[in-house]
């Protein structure tokens, strides 16, 4: 179940980035938008799936103080629509 869980909160991620403002959002955002996807996680994990993505090619991050300020890459954007796969990622619904 973790893995299952893990794929889905990958995708959120991107899934927040794709609809944020110039495909940028901060670890503390994308924390909030995840328990509106019924992902309840703490702000580290947040952080560590950040890193794996940012290792995949799917997000560039930077650090900001405390915070991690990520944007979604053309690659990081067509996983998080469906028009890619990346293994560790839940593949988006149809329509979704």
């Amino acid at each position: 179940m973790s893995e299952t869980l893990t794929a889905h909160l990958r995708l959120s991620i991107l899934r927040t980035l794709a609809g944020a403002e110039g495909y940028t959002a901060n670890s503390s955002i994308i924390a909030t938008v995840a328990v509106e996807f019924g992902l309840v996680t703490s702000r580290d994990r947040i952080k560590t799936e950040l890193g794996w993505l940012a290792e995949q090619g799917l997000t560039a991050n930077r650090p900001v103080g405390a915070l991690i300020v990520a944007t979604l890459t053309e690659r990081g954007l067509d996983v998080a629509e469906g028009r890619a796969t990346q293994h560790g990622v839940q593949r988006p619904s149809p329509g979704s």
